[in-house]
């Protein structure tokens, strides 16, 4: 099995669609730091604050603990443990990975890979991030792990990608008469939308479908928001906004607080709104803390 395939068949925990991204997201902090330091390794105890950031952030709303993936990485063949004792991770307990001073870091096949072809870990990391997270996380994301990667070569990744619909943004936007369903914003430059973008509700990495009850039709500060879990959509299609956003600024009570308890703007006639189903699987693996109450109009 090759790198990319190893890499795309990550072992996770999984049921009816839940997140699991622990492995994914140790894996591409990992590779971010073998980047900075081909021949450093991560201290459980000095990496554990960053992981649990990482998992708090990017994870699912349910509280998680790094120490999980720490151990269990081992078992895919990409990651290995050591401790005070010697090679082999003591457990997948906090206070043991931390009294035995563990320590992991890539495999040593897989180190001696990307040493020979330093082009494959910026391969790994696509794959990991189209896996498993939207496209409107990815910048942030490498950014946050230390990542610094070239354009894709995508003809090499074909072989882990589903193939994408290429008119799913086309027909979103035309779904909902080209405005964002929770502001309204419908910007152009002539003819051309800007800052309108398609976004799944259930996630595609999450087997999210490129049909357009699984589309919203949303500016690119509300896209990424409720890529965030910031903002979800709640029965009767309104929207919701998690209490745990704070802003005081106008402008984060105008455009994001306010929100609250609105109906989303389309789609048009005809069209199926977001079947429930994604909605519902939004706002119990993406969407954070519990909705704000709705506004006053």
């Amino acid at each position: 099995m090759d790198w990319l395939e190893r890499t795309a068949k990550l072992r996770q925990w999984t049921r009816s669609g839940a997140r699991a991204p622990h492995k994914p997201l140790l894996f591409l902090y990992a590779l971010g730091r073998f980047q900075q330091d081909a021949d450093g390794e991560l201290r459980y105890s000095a990496v554990e604050e960053d992981l649990q950031r990482l998992l708090a952030e990017y994870g699912p709303p349910n509280r998680t603990t790094p120490a999980y993936p720490f151990h269990h990485l081992v078992s895919d063949g990409v990651w290995e443990v050591r401790t005070d004792r010697g090679a082999g991770s003591p457990g997948s307990g906090v206070r043991e990975l931390r009294a035995a001073g563990a320590a992991g870091r890539l495999a040593p096949e897989l180190r001696a890979a990307l040493r020979r072809e330093p082009s494959l870990l910026g391969r790994m990391a696509r794959v990991l991030l189209d896996l498993n997270f939207p496209v409107s996380l990815h910048g942030d994301l490498c950014e946050a792990v230390g990542l610094e990667l070239e354009p894709a070569e995508t003809e090499e990744l074909s072989a882990v990608r589903r193939r994408r619909n290429p008119r799913m943004r086309e027909l979103v936007l035309t779904a909902y008469e080209y405005q964002c369903a929770f502001c309204g914003y419908d910007g152009r430059i002539g003819a051309v939308p800007v800052g309108l973008e398609a976004a799944h509700v259930r996630w595609w990495a999450f087997g999210g479908p490129d049909d357009v009850d699984n589309g919203l039709c949303l500016c690119s500060l509300h896209h990424k928001l409720f890529d965030k879990g910031v903002l979800g959509v709640g029965d009767g299609h309104r929207i919701l906004v998690s209490q745990r956003f704070v802003g005081h600024s106008p402008a984060a009570r105008e455009h994001v607080i306010a929100l609250a308890g609105r109906a989303l703007t389309g789609p048009q006639p005809g069209i199926r709104p977001v079947a429930a189903a994604h909605r519902s699987w939004h706002t119990s693996q993406v969407f954070h803390g519990s909705p704000r109450p709705a506004t006053a109009a």
